[in-house]
């Protein structure tokens, strides 16, 4: 697998993902950036841009873990968990070891956290999150996961771009997705139980004065 080129391995603001040689310790890196709560308004930032300012939300945090695997040979694959228009997709960087994959994520949340490299396909690993991604009335609102989005094939100008990534986030969004549930399953769903939404309000980073993303 081709690696980024040696201007993003020479840069500085990547010299810390090249110490990175797992995917633990890729999410053990995010887990220590705090989330992004966005103060002046939505962002979509390079990896570049993020680790200056040291904050990320699941997108953000999701393109760096791409790019931290990249650096160390894997392919960079993203995976994005699309919802009901009521709730926020979330998207999760994906790596596959011994066969299985597994996930690295950003999140502000107790759940929609790292999956283990135990899932035999992709949907197995969506399908993980299904439980746990619900509003805080217990409505249960994943619906879809992409196929994995391959960094690779984009313009490499997401790795330092200046400028917001919107152009990617749109392409994220609008790549294929495959429905996890039938109409008939999502007519007979039941709400999440009061302590599974009492869970669901325990956050990690409570600074900033917006509702955090996923």
């Amino acid at each position: 697998m081709k690696r980024p080129g040696s201007a993003v391995l020479q840069d500085p603001a990547f010299r810390a993902l090249k110490r990175l040689t797992s995917p633990r310790k890729v999410q053990d890196f995010l887990d220590r950036i705090p989330i992004n709560m966005e103060p002046d308004g939505e962002t979509c930032t390079s990896p570049r841009l993020t680790l200056q300012r040291n904050t990320a939300h699941c997108l953000e945090g999701a393109l760096v873990a791409a790019l931290a695997l990249w650096i160390q040979g894997q392919r960079p694959l993203i995976m994005d968990l699309k919802t009901t228009d009521d709730d926020v997709d979330h998207v999760v960087a994906l790596f596959k070891q011994h066969g299985h994959w597994g996930a690295i994520t950003k999140t502000n949340h107790a759940v929609l956290r790292y999956r283990e490299p135990i899932y035999r396909t992709v949907r197995e690993l969506a399908a993980s999150y299904f439980h746990e991604y619900f509003l805080p009335t217990g409505k249960k609102t994943l619906r879809s996961y992409s196929v994995p989005f391959d960094l690779a094939k984009y313009p490499t100008d997401w790795i330092t771009s200046d400028a917001d990534l919107w152009a990617l986030e749109r392409a994220i969004d609008r790549s294929s997705h495959r429905p996890l549930l039938t109409p008939r399953q999502i007519a007979g769903l039941r709400r999440a139980d009061a302590i599974e939404i009492q869970a669901g309000e325990l956050l990690e980073w409570r600074r900033g004065k917006r509702r955090s993303l996923r």
